[in-house]
């Protein structure tokens, strides 16, 4: 018998957007032969079921459950395809944690961790595992420019402490451009995580778990354009990066990073898949963490897609897999 598997997108911040693109991929290479595939659209103004006629049907929050065509659906489990909060925070998790409905990707612990890069920066750096050194900013309690100047050194990256790499981060190469850069990641977040620049060559790699077993995916090198922009949203998904997979990189930096990929999904307690960023500086002859997206992007721009093509997988496959996954 075909499981119900509700495919979980929109979401309450800016990230949505990219949450509905990640959404139509997924949907696109769902297998049919396998699962009943609904899409709950989680937003501001609630939650719904579309139906083929374009009906919204409200989902009942209290057992996560829908009534199509006169009959009552629930759900299997849940392929969760959100950016941003309450998808990617540990929100949604804890919900269908208390309803005992299996989903994929990392717990609410883990999901909660990560989405804070603060402290994501910190059990990162208890394990050992390289980061910059960065300063944490409240709205609350605000921090002259020049105070961080004293501490940091530039350039720097600002960026929302809560949420995901693409929208209201900032690269500050000089002074003047720092006030600027706070007040745009204090839009999309009432903290803020500056940190060094580190310079080098810049990684993002998919991480994943099958059967026990870690598995790395052939990683992507990031190219900006130009130095002023880096991976942003205009550079994922407006043409401002080159994206170059699998890297061309010599084999002993490459496993340097798969063992720190490897790592970090452990320290983490990571399920599913997820991505992460590094930097690997040459003159250390290591990677540094820039950070843990436990959803990482599936629109047709998006990293993982790429990887899991260069590794000679198919997305029906993968996802496949992430969702059998959940059940173990």
């Amino acid at each position: 018998m075909k499981k119900n598997i509700a495919l979980v997108t929109g979401g309450f911040s800016g990230e949505s957007v990219i949450s509905y693109k990640s959404a139509a991929t997924i949907d696109k290479n769902l297998s049919r032969e396998q699962y009943n595939v609904y899409i709950i659209d989680v937003n501001k103004d609630g939650w719904f079921y579309t139906n083929n006629a374009g009906k919204k049907i409200p989902v009942d929050k209290n057992d996560f459950s829908i009534i199509k065509d006169g009959k009552k659906i629930t759900f299997d489990a849940a392929l969760i395809g959100m950016h941003g909060t309450p998808g990617e925070d540990g929100k949604l998790q804890g919900y269908f944690d208390m309803l005992g409905i299996p989903y994929t990707g990392c717990d609410a612990t883990t999901s909660a961790i990560t989405f804070n890069k603060r402290y994501a920066v910190a059990v990162a750096k208890m394990a050992g595992i390289g980061v910059a050194a960065s300063m944490h900013l409240q709205a609350h309690t605000p921090v002259a420019p020049a105070e961080i100047l004293e501490q940091l050194r530039l350039p720097l990256f600002v960026k929302p402490n809560n949420g995901g790499s693409s929208i209201g981060m900032s690269k500050v190469l000089k002074a003047e451009e720092l006030q600027p850069a706070i007040e745009k990641a204090f839009k999309e977040d009432s903290q803020v995580l500056v940190e060094e620049m580190i310079t080098g060559r810049e990684f993002t790699v998919g991480v994943y778990k099958s059967k026990g077993q870690i598995i790395v995916l052939p990683f992507t090198e990031v190219k900006a354009h130009d130095d002023k922009v880096f991976f942003d949203f205009e550079a994922k998904y407006e043409g401002k990066s080159s994206e170059i997979t699998p890297a061309v990189v010599d084999e002993a930096i490459a496993e340097k990073v798969r063992a720190a990929a490897k790592k970090v999904y452990e320290v983490f307690n990571c399920r599913g898949v997820i991505r992460i960023d590094f930097i690997y500086n040459e003159a250390e002859g290591r990677p540094f963490m820039l950070e843990v997206n436990t959803i990482p992007g599936q629109s047709a721009a998006s990293i993982v897609p790429q990887q899991v093509a260069a590794a000679g997988g198919h997305l029906t496959d993968f996802y496949s897999l992430l969702i059998e996954e959940c059940f173990s």
